[in-house]
């Protein structure tokens, strides 16, 4: 699986958030005033649910934005089919996954498969889920991290990009897990922005589980 040749043209990238919306910041910052030059460009951001300030974020930054709340929907397929024709519309050639607490479904992984990009706060394959930064520090691990990688029908089971290394110290306790937390994202955001910005650049194949970034005619 591949993505087109990389073009002249900056890539279009919809961003999807749930919070705070700090990725997307990330992203926005990284590309500022210079698309063409990082290779990309937001043209939408999209969220689950209204009020965030990932969305002030984007009003800000003068992007459009939508909103698909599960809760408006008879059935969650029926909820990811409004996401697919919501985000389709701005026909992005990367989604990114930027803190967005939802699953996506089959018919948005029929659309996007291969071009979704995510984030997740431990090094893939150990601590998937919701609790990966909880999980490593209750197994005691001496290193977790970040994994920058594409979205499958699996839960964080998709190919890898990237991969970012945290150390954990004597001070990290479950009590303190946000601390810990916090050195993650940061290392997240920059790993994410460095990703996508060689994703869009210079294309990438994607056979079995491996990513290789460029070269995609070879």
């Amino acid at each position: 699986m591949a993505s087109p040749p990389p073009s002249p043209t900056p890539a279009r990238l919809v961003v999807l958030v749930s919070g705070s919306g700090t990725n997307l910041q990330a992203l926005l910052d990284a590309i500022g005033d210079d698309p063409e030059g990082y290779g990309a460009q937001v043209v939408a951001v999209g969220a689950d649910r209204p009020g965030i300030a990932g969305l002030e974020r984007a009003e800000r930054a003068g992007l459009p934005t939508f909103v698909c709340r599960v809760r408006e929907h008879a059935t969650r397929e029926e909820w990811d089919e409004a996401l697919t024709a919501a985000t389709a519309a701005h026909r992005p050639d990367l989604v990114v996954s930027a803190g967005f607490m939802k699953i996506v479904g089959k018919r948005f992984l029929a659309e996007f498969g291969g071009r979704v990009v995510n984030t997740h706060p431990a090094l893939l394959p150990s601590f998937p889920g919701a609790h990966g930064v909880r999980d490593a520090l209750a197994y005691g691990v001496k290193v977790t991290g970040c994994t920058v990688h594409f979205v499958d029908d699996g839960v964080d089971t998709g190919p890898i990009i990237a991969q970012g290394v945290v150390e954990v110290t004597e001070e990290d306790t479950p009590e303190g897990e946000a601390a810990l937390h916090e050195r993650i994202k940061e290392v997240e955001r920059t790993l994410l922005v460095e990703a996508v910005g060689r994703l869009a650049r210079d294309g990438y194949r994607i056979e079995g589980r491996k990513v290789h970034l460029g070269h995609v005619g070879e």
